[in-house]
């Protein structure tokens, strides 16, 4: 059979996606009306840029949901004599068509296409957070203290930075690294952070009171090293998180090259909002000093960290 021509094949490229539009017309039908309640949100709505804008990403997570229902072939499926074939091809007489073509290995490029969304939404929300729990964790001390902490941390974040990004994520990625220690070594130190994080922000908050301080400090230590063991070191007992080594080198990568530039971000702003009254206030009040970088400060540098997080998550991607 001849191959579809473009108009035909864009036509069935977007019926495929028929559980996107009926999701996006639900959400943003039940938004605008609900819109005056539902406060930052809502706003969205009053700017056609923000609906644009949500509506591209709420494309992907929707098409990533139903990736199962959108791709007519499996991402890893082979195909007799579909290696390289053209967009519009034929699947035999009734088997289907290549709507993008195959690739080198005669898989579907679109059910590969959908298929990689669902991983890149697995991937890139949590490791751009993964690297921002390092990056703020290491950057509000840095910034707070400055001196021997401030020098030692900084030099260790502009090693890292003195790299090519590109060309480090080539070395972190290939296949011979993989079968390293590194990875590994590199997951157990960089995902202890968030634990540490929240650890630090529960105690920092509520350490004057350990009976309200336990159950906050419990909940982390139990969740955090449950997921811990098994997204470092594949040993979740229940079998909930892992990651497989080529995943887990993806991963290790984005959050150890985002971590040094949200680390210089979070520093630099630190060191600035560190001379505002109201840390001197809390000062005076004899505040400690992990309350008042976690309480004071880093509230208040919320919107560019905030910035940063959407733009980085497009990088990772």
């Amino acid at each position: 059979m001849e191959p579809l021509g473009w108009g035909a094949i864009f036509a069935r490229m977007a019926l495929a996606f028929w559980p996107v539009w009926l999701s996006l017309a639900t959400v943003f039908a039940l938004s605008i009306g609900l819109r005056r309640r539902l406060g930052l949100y809502g706003r969205l709505f009053d700017s056609p840029m923000g609906m644009i804008g949500l509506a591209l990403v709420l494309f992907w997570v929707f098409a990533a949901i139903f990736a199962d229902v959108i791709a007519p072939f499996g991402p890893l499926e082979q195909y007799s004599g579909m290696k390289n074939i053209k967009p519009g091809a034929f699947l035999g007489d009734d088997g289907g068509v290549f709507l993008l073509g195959g690739d080198n290995l005669a898989r579907d490029v679109f059910s590969r296409m959908v298929h990689g969304a669902r991983t890149v939404l697995e991937i890139a929300p949590a490791a751009t957070l993964f690297a921002f729990m390092v990056g703020i964790t290491l950057g509000l001390p840095a910034g707070f203290f400055g001196g021997t902490v401030d020098t030692v941390l900084s030099f260790l974040a502009n090693l890292v930075l003195a790299f090519p990004v590109i060309l480090l994520f080539y070395l972190l990625v290939t296949p011979e690294m993989r079968e390293t220690a590194i990875p590994t070594a590199l997951a157990a130190t960089l995902f202890v952070f968030p634990i540490l994080f929240f650890l630090l922000l529960f105690w920092s908050r509520y350490g004057e009171d350990p009976a309200r301080a336990a159950p906050f400090i419990g909940t982390t230590l139990v969740l955090g090293l449950w997921v811990y063991s098994g997204l470092a070191f594949n040993a979740d007992p229940l079998g909930v998180f892992s990651m497989d080594p080529n995943l887990l080198n993806i991963f290790v990568s984005v959050v150890f090259v985002n971590a040094p530039t949200v680390f210089r971000i979070v520093r630099g702003l630190g060191m600035d909002i560190k001379t505002r009254d109201y840390v001197a206030a809390a000062q005076t009040r004899g505040e400690g000093a992990w309350y008042i970088m976690l309480w004071e400060i880093l509230p208040n540098v919320r919107g560019p960290l905030i910035v940063d997080f959407c733009l980085r998550l497009g990088y990772t991607t």
